[in-house]
């Protein structure tokens, strides 16, 4: 069972609730960024402080793991995210313990019905019993055992429902477990991503989504998959032999809905390339790496004119980035006539 707002780890009824959320037949087939849930978010770049609930203050283990984990939040979140950090005045309350409200099955949980204004989140205590056995918090143990769950992996896993993550949605075969830590299902000692301590870049896709990126230099996730716009403009059309002109190109990210804050978003620090070719040819020569010319997502190059030639701007598919490449529409730059002291000489007539 779940209610608005709350989620717990490990064990619960999340599946269905997710498949329906991304309106999926099931839950196998479907991969990309988190889903989103429901409720207001916090404001962009908003610090959230937290402190513990009177008389369910976590055991020091516990306690700097929750603090790691805000750390973590806060370090991996390539977005204008919230940020937290424990406060002794903070509004929102973390506890531990028995009286955690957290659902029959659930180890930790969470409440963001109150954002912006505040959260509320607990963990479960060490040793709760389960039908799948007892619970054994990793930070409790001199030499972690197998089968205990990370406080600070599922803290943070709870921090990113705070700020509006649903639980990702994996491949059948979990191939994809570390897309994410916002997960149904936290893993323990020893499976793979049983301590992950940053946000996977599905989560970052939709934090990214959601609020924003923090410059026009930010990588965008690998989870998204986005359109971009490159325009071209030469400084003139038409000049004489051994002019120099200069070409600006801009770079962005179509404005589209499903986009939301990252629509329309300039892309600055990118590798643009200038080409040209002489008119009439299909052959298209590249002739220099554009230069960032510190204006958001413009870049300029400049060429010195010897022949009527047509230009174009081409920014590459990248690697490391959820962005498709694109180039922009040719322009033409037309040499009428010699404007230098020493002109280039005609083919001679052969003489008969």
């Amino acid at each position: 069972m779940s209610r608005a707002g709350v989620s717990w780890r490990a064990f619960g009824s999340w599946l269905l609730a997710i498949s329906l959320l991304m309106g999926a037949p099931g839950v196998a087939a479907a991969h990309g960024p988190d889903p989103v849930l429901g409720g207001a978010l916090f404001g962009q770049d908003q610090r959230v402080g937290f402190r513990w609930r009177s008389g369910s203050v976590p055991p020091p283990d516990i306690a700097n793991a929750i603090r790691a984990a805000a750390a973590d939040a806060n370090a991996s979140r390539a977005s204008r995210a919230a940020t937290f950090a424990f406060d002794a005045g903070g509004s929102s309350l973390i506890g531990y313990g028995a009286e955690a409200t957290c659902g029959v099955n659930g180890i930790a949980c969470f409440d963001r019905t109150a954002a912006p204004a505040s959260f509320t989140m607990w963990l479960r205590e060490e040793g709760r019993s389960f039908d799948w056995g007892k619970l054994k918090w990793c930070q409790m143990y001199d030499v972690p055992p197998n089968g205990c769950y990370d406080a600070e992996t599922v803290a943070l896993d709870e921090l990113g429902h705070v700020e509006g993550l649903g639980h990702h949605v994996n491949f059948s075969d979990d191939s994809d477990y570390l897309d994410a830590v916002v997960q149904t299902f936290s893993r323990t000692k020893p499976r793979v991503g049983w301590d992950m301590h940053s946000f996977g870049r599905c989560d970052v896709a939709t934090l990214q989504r959601e609020y924003d990126v923090p410059t026009s230099s930010t990588l965008i996730s690998t989870c998204l998959d986005l359109d971009t716009g490159l325009t071209l403009k030469p400084s003139a059309t038409s000049v004489t032999f051994g002019k120099t002109i200069s070409l600006t190109a801009t770079l962005k990210i179509i404005d589209r809905d499903a986009y939301d804050r990252l629509g329309g978003n300039w892309l600055s620090q990118r590798v643009v390339k200038l080409q040209r070719r002489a008119a009439g040819s299909t052959t298209w020569s590249t002739i220099a790496t554009m230069a960032h010319t510190g204006a958001a997502g413009t870049y300029a190059a400049s060429t010195t004119v010897t022949a009527s030639f047509e230009y174009r701007a081409v920014y590459s598919t990248p690697s490391g980035e959820g962005l498709n490449g694109d180039t922009s529409p040719t322009v033409k730059v037309t040499m009428s006539g010699c404007g230098t002291s020493i002109c280039p000489q005609s083919q001679p007539t052969s003489e008969r």
